[in-house]
């Protein structure tokens, strides 16, 4: 018997405004997905470099933990989105992103969460102010 839990789906798609990346990820909220929407991005900026990237992030249920953040982005680090600056949006809430970007930073990533993607947009455009 296999005490294996059942995989979550989840549905990630990539759309282009000039040299942004924008991504929008619908489903279940796991360490997998999480990963696995991330692996897709590395790709995704791999084959058309952007230079940044807006993320709105509606995956739902349970909020990986602090160490699942870590694992993430130890796992991301190399990858080449050093050069990328991120925003990554949590409409539903930030629960517990800002753990992602506190590692994402002291690892290099040019990086911030937001609950509001108009802030986010924002951001990217103008920087910190």
């Amino acid at each position: 018997m296999s005490s294996q839990a059942p995989r979550s789906p989840f549905l990630v798609s990539f759309a282009r405004r000039q040299a942004q990346l924008n991504v929008q990820v619908i489903g279940g909220s796991t360490l997998e997905n999480t990963l696995a929407y991330w692996r897709a991005i590395v790709e995704e900026v791999r084959l058309r470099p952007a230079a940044s990237i807006l993320l709105v992030d509606e995956l739902q249920g349970e909020p990986l933990a602090e160490g699942e953040w870590l694992s993430l982005v130890e796992q991301m680090a190399g990858h080449g989105l050093e050069r990328v600056r991120i925003a990554h949006v949590k409409p539903r809430g930030l629960q517990q992103i800002e753990y992602c970007e506190i590692f994402a930073r002291d690892a290099g990533f040019d990086a911030r969460v937001f609950d509001d993607e108009h802030a986010a947009a924002l951001w990217l455009r103008y920087g910190e102010t």
